[in-house]
């Protein structure tokens, strides 16, 4: 887009005008008659109201359409940076106060809940009061989750930030992917679904190299994170706002969760890789790091958390690949992945090799990616306009359940039930459980499966029901 600010270059320098024309000609008595000749005018000095003008003008323009879809995507890395954060932290916290893994997997777990909750109750308010007023609340109660990480002294506040964190984040998420697809379509889709890996991932590996290389990084880390928060809100204060006011608000907070009679047999066959998918991550996100010190001896931070990098990163790769794929084709190669990649790790665990650990989370992460965005696919194209919103948040249901409540139930077998190893051995067996069943119900309605090339949404995204 361009602009014509009229006064020349940079708005304060007078342009050299066209020769003067028989009416341009200075009059008799001495008053300019017409347009100014070039050498007077350069010899004016500047108009003192241009600049104004022009920051007039600058103030009035919003951020809109690629740009502006590229700053969503930097919020959605930004909220999920700080929501992995903590996980290279944990090992910390749990020498300062002294608590027990069980501690640790309910603090993540709680976290899980808390995003379900607010992408449930919270994902379509935008659509009512506007994407901007949202996404500014969501992202200042997440800066005050970060204040509540930075000065927690003991597990309850620990407790309190993370819910705090999950609510905001599940708001804003819903918010995010409803104003990506009203910038442009295509590419917010696609920046949807990938943006979720890459702040998982980043969040994770620079929280890890703080705790190394920087001095308190239990305060640190969470104040440059507001910093960028504070950042990212005056981009969405830029943005322009795609949605008019309108009644229903109140209304919107309630769940729609919805299983229509003709998808029961797709939603049976996504949900098993769904869950199993989401409880892969759970357990990084949880134990990733103690399971790392436990087969490398090590207590480098950096090492801990590469765990998490390397699963999320993985599965960023796998979505954008396979973004052209049949649906049925992804999610045949999720399942696959996930069964072979979590069989290479059960073996590095029970083996003590952190390299075929690390290889595998690498073959997982792929599968955790292209499981998750399979099964979306392969059920939300055949529902109804009505239904999609009801039937998507059943999925993420599902799948944010697996997120929290395995990692849990991981905590109390660490504590209880024969240690981290033995916990992980058992744990990796009913993630391969739950995906070959998945393949069973894929292989057995292949015939009536929908294939749809575009990438879908990623999570966290609203659906927009005139897809």
């Amino acid at each position: 887009m361009t602009t014509d600010y009229g006064a020349g270059r940079k708005g304060n320098v007078a342009q050299a005008a066209p020769p003067p024309r028989p009416a341009d000609r200075i009059a008799s008595d001495g008053v300019f008659a017409g347009r100014v000749p070039a050498d007077i005018a350069a010899a004016l000095p500047a108009d003192p109201f241009a600049r104004w003008s022009r920051l007039r003008e600058l103030s009035g323009r919003r951020l809109t359409g690629r740009p502006a879809v590229f700053a969503l995507a930097s919020l959605i890395v930004a909220l999920l940076a700080s929501s992995a954060a903590p996980t290279p932290l944990y090992a910390i916290y749990q020498d300062q106060w002294h608590f027990t893994p069980i501690t640790t997997t309910v603090v993540f777990g709680a976290y899980a809940i808390a995003v379900l909750v607010g992408l449930l109750t919270l994902g379509k308010l935008s659509d009512h009061v506007g994407r901007r007023p949202v996404l500014l609340t969501a992202i200042a109660v997440h800066a005050a989750s970060l204040v509540i990480f930075a000065s927690a002294t003991g597990v309850p506040e620990l407790l309190s930030a993370r819910v705090v964190q999950g609510l905001s984040t599940g708001a804003a998420l819903g918010a995010i992917g409803a104003a990506m697809l009203d910038m442009d379509r295509e590419l917010g889709t696609f920046a949807n679904a990938v943006s979720p890996g890459m702040g998982t991932a980043s969040g994770a590996i620079l929280s890890a190299l703080a705790v190394s290389f920087l001095p308190d990084p239990t305060h640190l880390i969470y104040l440059a994170l507001i910093g960028v928060l504070a950042l990212q809100a005056a981009a969405i204060t830029a943005m322009r706002e795609t949605v008019s006011r309108a009644p229903g608000a109140l209304a919107s907070l309630r769940p729609e969760i919805t299983l229509p009679r003709a998808l029961r047999a797709p939603v049976l066959t996504a949900v098993p890789v769904l869950f199993a998918v989401w409880a892969l991550a759970g357990l990084y996100g949880a134990l990733g790091p103690a399971l790392v010190h436990a087969l490398t001896g090590s207590g480098d931070v950096i090492l801990g958390g590469l765990s998490l990098f390397v699963l999320a990163a993985s599965a960023v790769v796998a979505i954008i690949v396979l973004r052209r794929a049949a649906a049925w084709t992804v999610m045949l190669i999720g399942i696959g992945a996930l069964i072979s990649g979590v069989t290479v790790t059960v073996v590095g665990v029970s083996l003590g090799s952190a390299a075929l650990f690390f290889a595998g989370s690498v073959i997982a992460g792929a599968g955790f990616g292209s499981g998750f965005q399979g099964g979306i696919r392969t059920v939300v194209p055949l529902a109804a306009a009505h239904q999609r919103a009801g039937v998507v948040s059943l999925l993420y249901v599902v799948s944010y359940l697996g997120l929290g409540a395995p990692a849990v139930l991981a905590g109390f077998g660490v504590v209880h039930f024969g240690g981290l190893i033995v916990t992980a051995r058992y744990y990796g067996a009913a993630v391969i459980a739950l995906a070959a069943l998945a393949l069973f119900g894929l292989l057995k309605n292949r015939a009536g499966r929908a294939a749809q090339p575009a990438t879908p949404p990623g999570p966290g995204h609203t659906i927009d029901k005139s897809v």
